[in-house]
């Protein structure tokens, strides 16, 4: 348990909250694959007194005094970040994803310019271009889809034509809910083709990359890849961006992120980042990275021969996408909210070509990176696999539910989430 005194204290109600989700997260399993537990480390240096700091600009050139220890916590957040990913430039600053995203179409787009990315009922992101956005009114987002949603493979012939019709300053790769791997090299030739730059938005697999468990976008020439701290990284909540070697696309982008878009770095932010890329480089974290891939097969081994729906007919990274409306008769909503109530954390999502609403789809998206963090293993992961098909099938049996509860809670007094993972 953590030591919460002073807020306890100070703030009874802040203190409630605390302690009640430090429960949920003990008691149950968090299957969300956007999700993990990150080290006391983190967590300490998360919350430490870089906190009070301002230090607008990077290490070496800041606009305030007093910069000695934010520059060496900044750098060393860089200089691992680099080693991590095998790269030239790392900006650490961006708060999120989002804010990644953002400063990368900033840093390399003009007003009106084209993005090529993947359609978000596909598996993309809403940051790459979906209308709800209000990127959508400043730059042209252009689409490509899986040519089979049951095999995930990308029609990279359908891409190549429209690169070569709507001329894209950016062709982007990367994903929330696609369970597969990318052909890199594809996305490279495209972007050469028509001249623009292949960028990766690796948030959701930044772990397995840095633990070898995945191919680098680095390695098939990607010029940037912009990415989470959090997910499978094992890191704080925040954002990062990755330049291959372009020194002249890093300025561009580090001028964007700083003071194009924001103000002052949250040093308190940066300094549990450079904490958990430490982490990241340690042997043991690439064991990890393995594992994460092997949990979710054993789990795509349960679901498929219980005869449901997988899109993509599997996974190769850390993620499934269930059809469970169309194999169950359950909808996405339904199945989050029960599987919850077995304490099982997981999310509705939307599946390819989906016919029902983002509110109610017809798809729920679970991985593994959080309970693998917990020590999961395969034999684990799978009898956790069968729990939730159990309790699909058996949503009005309030004994079969209160048992699987009782299983779960079992689970997680055996596999506690560490402390520590160095």
């Amino acid at each position: 348990m953590n030591d919460y005194g002073h807020v306890q204290k100070q703030d009874p109600e802040v203190f409630a909250a605390l302690e009640g989700e430090e429960q949920r997260e003990a008691e149950g399993l968090e299957l969300i694959p956007s999700e993990n537990y990150v080290s006391k480390a983190v967590r300490e240096a998360n919350g430490s007194v870089f906190t009070n700091k301002y230090s607008e600009g990077y290490p070496g050139k800041r606009y305030y005094g007093g910069q000695t220890f934010t520059d060496q916590v900044e750098t060393l957040a860089i200089d691992r970040a680099k080693k991590l990913f095998n790269c030239g430039y790392a900006n650490v600053q961006t708060l999120g994803g989002a804010n990644a995203n953002i400063a990368m179409y900033f840093a390399l787009l003009e007003p009106g310019d084209t993005v090529l990315g993947m359609d978000l009922s596909h598996g993309g992101h809403l940051t790459h271009g979906h209308p709800v956005t209000y990127l959508t009114k400043i730059f042209n987002f252009v689409r490509y889809k899986m040519k089979d949603p049951n095999t995930g493979e990308i029609d990279y012939d359908e891409m190549r034509e429209v690169a070569k019709k709507e001329k894209p300053k950016i062709v982007l790769a990367g994903y929330s809910a696609y369970p597969r791997e990318l052909n890199y090299e594809k996305f490279v030739e495209i972007a050469q083709e028509v001249g623009a730059y292949a960028v990766m938005d690796i948030a959701h697999i930044a772990g397995l990359i840095a633990g070898k468990a995945v191919k680098s976008p680095f390695d098939a020439g990607f010029d940037v890849m912009t990415s989470t701290t959090h997910k499978t990284l094992r890191g704080p909540r925040g954002g990062l961006i990755l330049t291959r070697e372009s020194e002249e696309i890093a300025k561009k982008i580090d001028k964007m992120v700083f003071p194009g878009l924001q103000g002052g770095p949250h040093m308190n932010n940066i300094a549990a980042k450079a904490v958990a890329f430490g982490e990241a480089l340690s042997p043991s974290f690439a064991l990890y990275a393995a594992q994460i891939l092997k949990n979710a097969k054993a789990m795509e081994k349960i679901f498929l021969a219980s005869s449901i729906r997988l899109l993509t007919g599997g996974t190769s990274n850390h993620l499934l996408l269930a059809d469970v409306f169309g194999s169950l008769g359950i909808g996405g909503q339904e199945a989050e909210t029960l599987l919850d109530r077995v304490g099982i954390t997981l999310n509705k999502n939307s599946i390819a070509d989906d016919t029902r609403k983002p509110m109610d789809p017809s798809g729920i998206r679970f991985g593994t990176p959080a309970i693998t963090t917990r020590k999961f293993g395969e034999q684990e992961c799978a009898r956790v696999a069968e729990l939730m098909v159990d309790a699909m099938k058996n949503k009005g049996d309030d004994t079969k539910l209160s048992a699987i509860r009782e299983e779960i809670r079992t689970l997680c007094k055996k596999f506690p989430v560490p402390e520590s993972f160095v």
